[in-house]
């Protein structure tokens, strides 16, 4: 069954030469239906995705021998065990699919274009975005030693490496990826194309996500609120100016992959999870890994020639894979 054209199309025409934000255009018209999306993402990271992860650690816990662990306990944010974490990432690991199934259920475009206007993950591009990750994250550590009040709940001498040590550091290199990528298919995914198809406007479809996703982190002090919003609208603009998610999926592997290991060398994981007051000496240095990170990704993309809108018809297949 064929799918109704978009409004402004002419019958049996798909819009072509779509920016990442504007895909959604090319979808089942009717504003109900990003609004059911993000319904879906609510209710189905709340049921589906905890679900989903407490079978999962059951099921490892089955095979390794481990006694079970109530999920009451697993969902404890306050008291952070390896668990707990896997939980976690499992759990918003599931946005993926969610952000698929309604791509596909809701708007009749092919899951694949959530990840590029190619549209699929540009690996050579997401591979060279973690050396940039790399790049800004020394920038980042520069500034960081001359801007003050950078310690925050630090120790001053290093953490014992124990068993719990390992089984965390495990969790972080094998889930940590995942988690990071769920965020980004349905903040800068979904919630971009959805917001960017009703309303048009490409800075709505930065903000806007970038807004719910500094909210989505529960209770938080406005430096870190900003932190984290500061974070989504970066990730929202280079999502626009590259035309897809690999950038952000590398910027946030990297932010977590170093938030975890400073709070597993120097601090605590529970801490880390929920953060305290925070300070506003902290925004210095989150700019300036954001804005080298923004400027070395997007002239990376340049080089490379990544398309920034679609080539050929988004509801059909594509004629090439260049």
């Amino acid at each position: 069954m064929s799918l109704p054209p978009p409004p402004g199309t002419t019958p049996g025409a798909v819009p072509e030469g779509l920016p990442y934000h504007r895909i959604h255009e090319a979808g089942r018209p009717g504003v109900a239906r990003p609004i059911a999306g993000i319904v879906l993402m609510l209710v189905g990271f709340l049921v589906i995705g905890a679900v989903v992860a407490a079978v999962a650690l059951a099921l490892w816990f089955l095979v390794t021998g481990q006694p079970q662990v109530p999920l009451t306990e697993l969902a404890d944010t306050e008291h952070v065990t390896p668990a707990g974490l896997a939980f976690l990432n499992v759990a918003i690991a599931s946005f993926i699919p969610l952000a698929m199934v309604a791509q596909r259920s809701l708007h009749g475009l092919r899951p694949r274009w959530l990840a590029s206007v190619r549209p699929r993950i540009r690996w050579r591009y997401l591979l060279a975005c973690l050396g940039i990750s790399v790049v800004a994250l020394i920038a980042t550590l520069v500034v960081g030693a001359i801007v003050p009040g950078q310690d925050g709940d630090l120790s001053g001498h290093a953490n014992s490496f124990t068993t719990t040590t390992l089984h965390f550091l495990l969790v972080i290199l094998l889930l940590t990826p995942f988690q990071a990528a769920g965020e980004e298919y349905v903040f800068r995914g979904y919630l971009t194309q959805a917001v960017g198809g009703l309303f048009g406007n490409v800075y709505v479809a930065v903000l806007l996500p970038a807004f719910l996703f500094g909210l989505a982190h529960g209770a938080q002090s406005p430096p870190v609120f900003f932190d984290r919003f500061a974070f989504g609208v970066v990730a929202g603009i280079l999502v626009v100016m590259t035309g897809g998610l690999e950038a952000g999926i590398s910027m946030h592997v990297l932010n977590n992959f170093l938030a975890y290991g400073v709070a597993l060398a120097y601090g605590d994981m529970s801490s880390t999870l929920n953060p305290g007051a925070g300070s506003w000496w902290s925004i210095p240095v989150t700019l300036t890994q954001s804005l080298v990170y923004l400027g070395l990704a997007v002239l990376v993309a340049r080089k490379m020639g990544l398309a920034t809108t679609t080539r050929g018809r988004v509801l059909e297949a594509p004629q090439s894979r260049v």
